[in-house]
């Protein structure tokens, strides 16, 4: 028997500055949410630098990774695939805890996310988002 999938690996910062998290808006194929600022790797690219990358190429922020915090499996069916592929896909998250060192929140152009903002921890029980807030947040709760 052969299955066919795709897998993509993704990296991604886990950053909050005193009571805010720094999140990117997911625009996609007509599915939306805030997440953690991160993305997919490129042929031959670490994990570390993916996620220092596109914490920049979405947030406009340069940033430093503190720790790793987890790594997240996820099964995504093929019929909820936003690329109409049809083929299911295995999602590994590698999320780190960071902090920002520099740069001026900007909001990215010609990606999949379409927004930055820093948003108060106390709101995010009533903001549109992606489970692997939710998760990020565990991993740091369990520290």
């Amino acid at each position: 028997m052969s299955a066919e999938w795709d897998t993509r690996v993704g990296a991604y910062g886990l950053i909050i500055n005193e009571s805010k998290i720094l999140l990117a808006h997911w625009n996609e194929a007509g599915s939306t949410g805030w997440t953690l600022p991160g993305g997919g790797l490129e042929l031959g690219e670490d994990a570390p630098t993916a996620a220092v990358r596109e914490i920049e190429e979405e947030t406009g922020y340069t940033a430093l990774l503190d720790d790793l915090l987890g790594v997240d499996s996820l099964h995504i069916p093929g019929a909820s695939r936003h690329n109409g592929s049809g083929r299911p896909m295995h999602a590994l998250r590698i999320v780190y805890r960071a902090h920002t060192t520099g740069g001026v929140l900007r909001h990215e152009t010609d990606g999949s996310t379409d927004r930055a903002a820093w948003v108060d921890l106390a709101d995010l029980p009533t903001l549109n988002r992606v489970g692997l807030v939710d998760i990020a947040l565990t991993m740091v709760n369990q520290d």
